[in-house]
């Protein structure tokens, strides 16, 4: 989405809203940025999971075959 659409959603001005995300940019440390990265890293987290459960599921497969 773009800024003036935001802007227009919150019902303040672009230049306000664009005042607000170059402040933010400026100041890693903010929350902002802690919360992207931890955002990223849960996704990637997920994700990787999701390759386990796949394996893990395969494997009792193979494995309940390998009993009959």
């Amino acid at each position: 989405r773009g800024l003036s659409d935001v802007a227009r959603e919150l019902g303040i001005g672009v230049s306000v809203l664009r005042a607000w995300v170059m402040k933010d940019d400026a100041q890693p440390e903010a929350v902002g940025y802690g919360d992207r990265d931890e955002l990223l890293r849960l996704r990637k987290e997920n994700a990787r999971l999701k390759e386990d459960v796949e394996i893990l599921k395969k494997a009792t497969a193979f494995f309940a075959k390998e009993r009959t």
